[in-house]
């Protein structure tokens, strides 16, 4: 991932439908609004690491430029190598408009990945 040392947004995808859930019980308090949300902020050396810890096996992060990114040979590549440096090089107003304390309370279950890692690890296939 060309982020380098910035760091992404992440959040479980049963815990999308959980904030989703906080939301509409709270009414109309969000009727024509934007709402953010995210389970933590971590950067590619720092998902790398829960990774190692609990597949038990070193993986690396290698933070290459969008440029490469954006040449490999597989279908949108491109796009995905434009949103990540849009991630990286706007990082503050990226991560900014996605809080995880907010989405704590319409979620007070919301998982950081080191507890999603610790509940699925054994799914992730290795070969």
């Amino acid at each position: 991932m060309p982020m380098g040392d910035k760091k992404l947004p992440g959040i479980a995808a049963e815990d999308i439908g959980k904030c989703a859930l906080g939301i509409f019980k709270r009414g109309d308090e969000f009727i024509g609004k934007t709402v953010g949300i995210a389970g933590e902020f971590l950067t590619g050396e720092e998902m790398a690491a829960a990774l190692s810890e609990a597949l038990g096996q070193e993986i690396g992060y290698y933070a290459i430029d969008a440029d490469t990114f954006r040449s490999f040979d597989f279908p949108g590549a491109d796009d995905l190598g434009n949103m990540f440096q849009f991630k990286r090089d706007f990082n503050e107003a990226y991560c900014g408009a996605r809080d995880p304390e907010f989405a704590r309370s319409l979620n007070p279950e919301l998982k950081t990945l080191k507890e999603w890692l610790s509940e699925n690890a054994d799914r992730i296939p290795l070969e």
